[in-house]
C-alpha cells in the first residue's frame, strides 16, 4: 500500500493502541497457566495475532469473545510439531524457551526480517538446560527437543533482553531452585515489564539489581483477568505529532507503566514541548522546539519517533544507542539516515551515537518503509511539517504493531490518502 500524508496541523483526542509488549507477554503467561485467562483491551496487531497462534499451537484454546480474548490452557502441551512467530522478534525469543518445556521435538520458524536475525544465543544456552537444538547457521528455522531443565546459568544480555524474557518465563514454570545471572543487560525496563506480568500471573522472581534473577521455590502460573495497557512505543508517534504540529490528547497511557518507551516524555520535555500529564491521559502541545540529548540504549524502539521529533528541533540532537538498531525489522540507523535524507534532514552516525540536524526544513518526498513499521510511522509524522506531500511506499508495514495508526492520524485532522499497490 502507498500512503500519502499531506502537511497539516493536528488537533483532537485519540486512545493509544494496546501495548504489544504487554499483550504478547500476557499471552505467554496465559499459555503457561492452568485455567481460563481473560485478556481485555487485547492487541490485534500482526505480532499479537502471531503470539495467539503460537499459544494455540502449543496447547491453549484461544477464543475471541466480544472485545476480549479468552485463553484456556493446561500448560505447554503442543498440538503441532511446528510454530511460526511471524515477524515478531519478541515472539521468537520468548516462545522458544517456552516451547522447549515440551518433551516433543518442535520446529520454530518465522518469516520476513526474522529469518535473518541471529539465533546463536539459543545454541549457546539451551544445551546447558538439557535442550537439544539445531539451527541453520545460527538462523531460522530452529529444531528443538526438551524438556528444558531450570539450572543455575550465566548469560550475555547485551544483544537483546528478549532472550532473557523467554528464559525467565520458562523458568517460572519449572524452576525448583535456580538463578539466572546476566552480564551487560540491555533494556532493563522491558525485563521489569516481564517480571511485572509474571507476578500478576502468580510467579514472583527475586531480582538483584537486574544482574541475578532468583527462583527460590516451585511456583505455578495462575489464570487471571488482565487488561492490556496502552502502548507507549506506538503512542510516542502521536505525542511527537502533537509536539511538532499542534495539540493532542492521548488516552489510556499509564505514566506508572514499566514500559521503557515512556521515556518519550523525557525527550519531549527536553525538546521544550508543552506537556500536561494525567494518570491515564497525556496532553501535548506544540511549542518552540530545541535540540536535545537522550540515551535511548534501553528503549531502541524510540529512535524513529525521536528522529521525527529531532527533525523539527532547532540544532543538532544527539541520541545514544545506535548499536541496538542493527537487528530490527531493518537496520534502523541506516534506514532512518536514508529515508529522512530524502526529506532533507541530515543524520550522522558515529559509533553508538546518532546526530540529527534539525530545524533545516522538511521536504516533500517519496520514501520507503523498508517493511519496518516504525520507519513508516516516523516518516508520516515528519510529513506533518513538510514543504509538500510525503508518500510512503510499503506503508502497510504498520500492521506489525499499530494497524490503526493512519486512522488515528485522521482522527487528529490529518489528510491520509491510501492507494493499494499491485505487485
Amino acid at each position: 500500500m502507498q500512503v500519502t500524508i499531506l502537511p497539516a496541523p493536528v488537533s483532537g483526542t485519540v486512545t493509544a493502541n494496546p501495548s504489544k509488549s504487554a499483550m504478547q507477554r500476557a499471552v505467554a503467561a496465559a499459555l503457561l497457566a492452568k485455567g481460563k485467562t481473560i485478556i481485555r483491551n487485547p492487541g490485534l496487531s500482526n505480532d499479537c495475532l502471531a503470539a495467539l497462534e503460537v499459544a494455540e499451537n502449543l496447547g491453549a484454546m484461544v477464543k475471541r469473545v466480544d472485545e476480549e480474548i479468552h485463553i484456556t490452557s493446561n500448560g505447554v502441551k503442543p498440538f503441532y510439531d511446528e510454530i511460526n512467530c511471524g515477524e515478531s522478534g519478541l515472539g521468537i525469543r520468548m516462545f522458544t524457551p517456552i516451547a522447549a518445556l515440551a518433551e516433543t521435538p518442535i520446529i520454530i520458524n518465522g518469516h520476513g526480517s526474522l529469518v535473518t536475525r541471529p539465533m546463536h544465543f539459543f545454541e549457546e544456552v539451551l544445551p546447558q538446560l538439557g535442550v537439544e537444538i539445531k539451527s541453520q547457521d545460527g538462523k531460522l528455522p530452529l529444531e528443538i527437543k526438551g524438556p528444558l531443565q531450570a539450572k543455575n546459568i550465566t548469560i550475555d544480555g547485551s544483544l537483546s533482553s528478549q532472550f532473557l524474557t523467554g528464559l525467565l518465563m520458562a523458568f517460572g514454570s519449572v524452576a525448583d531452585k535456580a538463578a539466572i545471572t546476566v552480564k551487560d543487560l540491555k533494556s532493563k525496563p522491558y525485563i521489569a515489564l516481564t517480571l511485572q506480568l509474571m507476578e500478576l500471573f502468580g510467579v514472583k522472581v527475586r531480582n538483584e539489581n537486574f544482574e541475578v534473577f532468583h527462583f527460590d521455590a516451585p511456583q505455578q502460573y495462575k489464570a487471571v483477568e488482565y487488561t492490556v495497557e496502552g502502548d507507549w512505543s506506538g503512542a510516542a508517534f502521536l505525542l511527537v505529532a502533537a509536539a511538532v504540529a499542534g495539540k493532542a490528547e492521548v488516552h489510556h497511557l499509564n505514566t506508572q507503566s514499566a514500559q521503557s518507551d515512556k521515556v518519550i516524555m523525557e525527550a519531549l520535555e527536553k525538546a521544550g514541548a508543552e506537556i500536561l500529564p494525567g494518570v491515564y491521559t497525556i496532553i501535548v502541545q506544540k511549542n518552540g522546539l530545541k535540540a536535545f540529548e537522550l540515551d535511548a540504549t534501553d528503549c531502541p524502539d524510540l529512535f524513529p519517533p525521536l528522529v521525527a521529533l529531532a527533525a523539527n528541533c532547532g540544532g543538532v540532537t544527539k541520541i545514544k544507542g545506535v548499536s541496538r538498531l542493527a537487528h530490527k525489522e531493518s537496520d534502523r540507523g541506516i534506514t532512518l539516515q536514508q529515508e529522512f535524507g530524502k526529506m532533507g534532514i541530515k543524520i550522522d552516525l558515529d559509533g553508538d551515537y546518532m546526530y540529527v540536524h534539525g530545524g533545516t526544513g522538511i521536504k516533500g518526498a517519496t520514501v520507503h518503509s523498508h517493511n519496518d513499521h516504525r520507519i513508516a510511522m516516523a516518516c508520516a509524522v515528519a510529513a506533518l511539517n513538510a514543504s509538500g506531500a510525503v508518500t510512503i511506499e510499503n506503508a502497510e508495514a504498520i500492521n506489525k504493531s499499530y494497524p490503526e495508526f493512519y486512522d488515528h492520524l485522521e482522527l487528529l485532522g490529518v489528510a491520509v490518502q491510501r492507494v493499494e499497490q499491485t505487485v
